[in-house]
């Protein structure tokens, strides 16, 4: 692979993304996400808890935000506790068809994002976007729900079956080595789904690859150097008082949102110069 071309992607994908309001659409990303991602929480819960109601609700807590920086989960963590403990699966009705709505625009404003750093108008109405936008949450949704049984009832059964027949097993699927493991699957598959379904024009795993593996790693990578600078060197406590722990949760958000519009310009600009040509020197 040739990595010139790759490199001067790279560069005009940044050029592009602070000329064309990338800043501004990242922030747009990072508040919707921030106003999403506690509805969706709460309805992902409630279902989780619809589907087994001798499955904790802090497992599936544990499992969302365990990969997630301490000081920046933490204060997202308490407060859909607090609504859990009030709405438990109450939150599957009316409040769960709000908490669907707001969670799809979310995904809405990534699916804008993207369209425009595809260089690509979205010929789809208003209708079919906005429930493609809610297909999202659902499907994502009943895949956490999945996931979260699976990450804690696997171990489970290794663990009898070490007890019963003298198996190892139990050691390479412990609980934090699967749940490791089954986040890093879905945060791949999630990434992978948002570009190749969310567009309007179909594009393939070929054409995004570059992308959604750029993103992930800087995801990973600044993600601890985020926690590093959170716990040791922020002065958010100081500057925000009460809120610091929502300010730094939407900051994280923020780079995340950033990474990923830049992921898609990287793809929208190898798309434009012939990516496939790249791909095959």
């Amino acid at each position: 692979m040739n990595f010139r071309p790759i490199l001067q992607a790279l560069w005009a994908a940044l050029v592009r993304f602070d000329g064309n309001h990338g800043w501004s659409k990242s922030s747009h990303i990072a508040m919707s996400m921030m106003l999403a991602l506690f509805p969706f929480t709460v309805f992902a819960l409630s279902l989780t808890q619809a589907v087994s109601s001798e499955f904790s609700s802090l497992d599936v807590v544990e499992f969302i935000y365990g990969t997630w920086p301490d000081s920046i989960a933490e204060p997202i963590v308490i407060e859909v506790k607090a609504v859990l403990r009030d709405s438990g699966v109450k939150a599957m009705t009316v409040g769960g068809l709000l908490a669907v709505f707001f969670a799809s625009n979310g995904v809405d404003a990534i699916r804008q994002a993207l369209t425009d750093a595809y260089r690509e108008d979205d010929p789809r109405p208003l209708w079919k976007s906005r429930a493609l936008c809610v297909v999202f949450v659902l499907c994502g949704s009943a895949i956490l729900t999945v996931a979260a049984l699976l990450t804690f009832a696997v171990p489970l059964f290794f663990d009898l079956l070490e007890t019963s027949y003298e198996s190892h097993t139990a050691t390479w699927f412990g609980h934090e080595a699967l749940r490791l493991g089954v986040s890093f699957v879905l945060l791949i598959f999630s990434v992978f789904a948002c570009h190749l379904w969310l567009p309007g024009t179909h594009h393939t795993l070929k054409q995004v690859a570059p992308g959604v593996v750029l993103t992930v790693v800087l995801w990973i990578t600044s993600g601890r150097i985020f926690a590093l600078y959170v716990t040791s060197f922020s002065s958010y406590s100081v500057t925000y008082a009460g809120l610091a722990g929502v300010m730094a949760a939407l900051v994280f958000l923020y780079l995340m949102a950033t990474i990923f519009v830049i992921g898609a310009e990287v793809n929208g600009r190898l798309i434009a110069i012939g990516g496939d040509e790249i791909c095959d020197a």
